[in-house]
């Protein structure tokens, strides 16, 4: 479970980067002056960079805290596997 939540969370990332830097390449020709494309570049910047902090912080938190936050799951998950045998 770890290690799927891992792969989504990096696969987020990943699409969120994806996208900024494709909207900020076809909004750029049209931005009008270099002030805006400054503006967009610099608020764009700062929400990957608050953004990708943030799932790196939840990864720390989910590899620290692994047992306690999916203990309880993969407890049911083997109760849910003996019952159906």
């Amino acid at each position: 479970m770890y290690r799927r939540d891992r792969a989504w969370a990096f696969a987020a990332v990943g699409v969120l980067w994806l996208v900024l830097l494709f909207v900020f390449f076809k909004i750029m020709p049209d931005s009008g002056s270099t002030g805006v494309t400054v503006a967009l570049l610099v608020a764009g910047s700062l929400v990957l960079l608050f953004n990708t902090a943030a799932i790196a912080a939840l990864l720390r938190h989910y590899h620290e805290d692994k047992l306690h936050l999916y203990g309880l799951d993969l407890h049911y998950i083997d109760e849910m596997k003996k019952s159906k045998r």
